[in-house]
């Protein structure tokens, strides 16, 4: 089981009134995790669509623990903490370039079919690619 890491950029629009990372910024590297998740396990967004059925978010937490300031490099992670049949949380960290630990957040998602609307689970085919990136003991 692994992490998938990926490097950041801050840019000057990242910035808000307190000179720092804005909060929404996070929310926006989550997204990022989610989609290099995808490819990881060789399901880019679009084929999953494709395929009928997308992954919707239920619940989004972050935890702030020291701010990010313009110039700082900063290496995002993603793995799943959880995964079940139809659902499945993704947690995230956020360091700095000495490994510091900037904000960590998890994500709930859940998989609906497009069709229907409903939730759908998950085959084996498709479980067992995330389930490479699944991580219980962190």
């Amino acid at each position: 089981m692994r992490k998938i890491e990926y490097n950041l950029t801050i840019y000057p629009f990242h910035i808000d009134a307190m000179g720092h990372v804005n909060n929404i910024i996070y929310v926006q590297w989550m997204e990022i995790g989610r989609v290099k998740l995808l490819d990881a396990i060789e399901m880019p967004i679009d084929q999953v669509i494709e395929e009928g059925f997308a992954p919707v978010l239920e619940e989004t937490t972050i935890s702030y623990k020291v701010p990010l300031y313009l110039g700082d490099r900063v290496t995002g992670s993603i793995w799943l903490s959880q995964l079940r049949s139809a659902s499945a949380v993704m947690s995230f960290e956020f360091c700095y370039q000495d490994g510091e630990v900037a904000a960590i957040g998890s994500q709930r998602g859940l998989f609906i079919d497009l069709a229907s609307k409903k939730p759908k689970r998950l085959d084996e085919r498709v479980r067992d690619r995330f389930a490479t990136y699944l991580i219980t003991d962190v």
